[in-house]
């Protein structure tokens, strides 16, 4: 029989439980099935140990813990002397487990980690206990640190709790418990103990885990993550350059595949309770690596700039369980990235990106999704049906905030980002735009020190100099000087030139360049339920006409009229088609 097993499955700490157990298997309890001595290591708290916590009288290695002969005693021969406590358990919006107060072993482990009693209140040392005097420098209870949990667990892996393969299909990112016949193992009742992670008797893989934790090997022993294997939190061989913050303060490991989960997760004392992230702040668990330190492109400058995804007005908030749709408003990394499946993997339009796998979306019908498919369908989660979805910057004859509706492929006009547009012929784009191109949102909301905008910075509406989270400038208001940089988003897929020869419209030169009007007085991006060529004019500057309410009419390809008031101007109404004179 292997030492420190029984019946094939591990028991309280790890010996059979009896009521005589003797001095010959407490010195076998010495070595691990490793052969790593417990003398060498931090629990060794007798006069001969290495640590501070170490007593100045007493020499057996044992006595701290078990005892042989001492009854009624708790299985494996346990001698410290126990009182009654409540433990704050872990809690969680998404955890599937029964979690209660601690049980089994690990109700032994923390008689001495929860820092309440002192190290050597032993009922079975030949001295009955050993005094806090009799300890170097006088320690009595666990010194404060990280091994000092405290009785609120709500900061720790939970503990305790039965794992079956019911918690398994609930939970449906466990591993069945059938497989868990390795070093890291159940007790017998069947519950996850202190002791499936950690072995009392061997620190050969550091903080007294049963293996080693490189790339979360411990950590997969249960938890089998969706996406995860591809993903680049598990791939990925990027370092820290040395520039503090360090994002690895409690690890030894130096890149981010062998961090693994530990590179936004502490097990113990964690920042964020739910979750068990390093800091309370969400992001403030994405910026130590996605500051340039540790990722090539520093994302957490973006969000110092005017325009943003304002992740850094809200705490706390983001819960995997919220309200797909209307959760209580907000914007953290989280509710855009799955850290668990964000990976490199590039894309066409409209399809989603390597960044974005893994993440709940709403759908062009309005239905929710997971995991999305296009890049669209995480845009519609905030600025479609949401009822906090906010107003519009640009005040439209008709108005129309849901971005899901303005996209409609049923639209008379939209730009093309669920689908091709209606019309086949458009004169202005520039190569290597096609009329029957598809574009996604991020084309024109992203960052303005982009790869897009012809910059060294990231990718990805994080911040931008323009709002409303614009790639490049587009004046909103009327009487602004036409040039190429006041409507540079526009001329962006636009030819500048076409647009200003009046190719696609015979009046552009006229009320861009002569009267000042903005693109967006007469355009509006996103689509328009009635009009063609996007037409919705901003009732700013266009209001009814002497002979009725504001119209628009197309009258075929390039051909319309318009009756309306602009700028004091009455078109009541006034036409236009392809080679008009270039003056009304």
């Amino acid at each position: 029989m292997k030492p420190g097993f029984y019946h094939g499955r591990r028991t309280a700490w790890g010996q059979p439980g009896g009521a005589g157990l003797c001095l010959a298997l407490l010195l076998l309890a010495l070595h691990s099935v490793q052969g790593q001595n417990v003398a060498a290591s931090k629990h060794n708290l007798s006069s001969g140990g290495m640590g501070s916590a170490r007593s100045s009288t007493e020499s057996e290695i044992c006595a701290f813990c078990h005892t042989a002969h001492l009854r009624p005693s708790q299985a494996p021969q346990w001698s410290l002397m126990s009182q009654g406590k409540t433990y704050v358990p872990y809690r969680s919006s998404t955890t599937k487990a029964v979690i209660g107060q601690p049980t089994g072993s690990s109700k032994l482990c923390l008689s001495c980690h929860d820092g309440t009693i002192a190290m050597g209140m032993a009922s079975g040392m030949s001295r009955k206990h050993v005094a806090p005097s009799e300890f170097h420098g006088g320690l009595g209870n666990l010194p404060p640190g990280p091994a000092r949990l405290g009785t609120d667990l709500s900061d720790d892996h939970p503990i305790s709790f039965v794992y079956d393969s019911a918690l398994a299909v609930a939970n449906g990112q466990l591993r069945h418990p059938s497989t868990l016949v390795g070093p890291v193992r159940l007790d017998d009742q069947g519950q996850l103990q202190c002791t499936s992670c950690h072995d009392p008797h061997s620190d050969r893989f550091g903080k007294f885990l049963v293996q080693n934790n490189t790339a979360s090997a411990l950590c997969n022993a249960c938890h089998d993550q969706k996406y995860w294997r591809s993903a680049s939190h598990a791939t990925s061989g990027q370092t820290w350059n040395g520039v503090l913050p360090n994002p690895w303060p409690h690890t030894t490991e130096n890149t981010v595949q062998a961090n693994g989960c530990e590179n936004c997760h502490r097990p113990h004392g964690a920042g964020t309770r739910q979750r068990l992230l390093n800091y309370p702040g969400e992001e403030s668990n994405c910026f130590p690596c996605h500051n340039g330190n540790g990722a090539r492109k520093n994302i957490q400058s973006e969000f110092n700039k005017p325009s943003t995804h304002p992740v850094l007005d809200s705490l706390g908030i983001h819960d995997p369980a919220e309200n797909l749709v209307n959760p209580s408003r907000h914007v953290e990394c989280e509710d855009c990235h799955n850290p668990h499946a964000s990976q490199g993997q590039g894309a066409a339009a409209p399809r989603a990106s390597g960044a974005l796998a893994g993440v709940r979306g709403v759908n062009a019908a309005g239905t929710a999704v997971l995991p999305l498919v296009n890049e669209y369908e995480l845009c519609f989660r905030c600025h479609a049906d949401s009822l906090t979805r906010g107003t519009a910057r640009v005040n439209r004859q008709f108005v129309q905030t849901n971005t899901r509706l303005a996209f409609q492929p049923s639209n008379a006009s939209y730009h093309p980002v669920e689908t091709s547009g209606k019309s086949p012929v458009a004169p202005s784009l520039i190569a290597p735009w096609l009329a029957s191109s598809v574009m996604y949102c991020t084309d024109c909301h992203n960052n303005n020190s982009g790869p897009g905008a012809g910059g060294a910075g990231p990718k990805g509406p994080h911040g931008s100099a323009y709002a409303p989270l614009l790639e490049r400038r587009l004046e909103l208001t009327d009487f602004q000087v036409e040039s190429p940089s006041a409507y540079a988003l526009c001329y962006k897929c636009h030819s500048r030139t076409s647009l200003l020869n009046d190719e696609s419209f015979a009046r552009h030169k006229l009320h861009v360049v002569d009267q000042k009007a903005a693109c967006t007085t007469c355009h509006d991006p996103h689509g328009v339920q009635k009009n063609p060529y996007l037409i919705n004019f901003n009732t700013t500057y266009v209001r009814a006409s002497s002979r009725g309410p504001i119209n628009y009419t197309s009258t075929g390809n390039r051909s319309g009229t318009c009756s309306l008031v602009c700028h004091g101007k009455d078109h009541s109404p006034a036409s236009y088609y392809p080679g008009m004179p270039p003056k009304l």
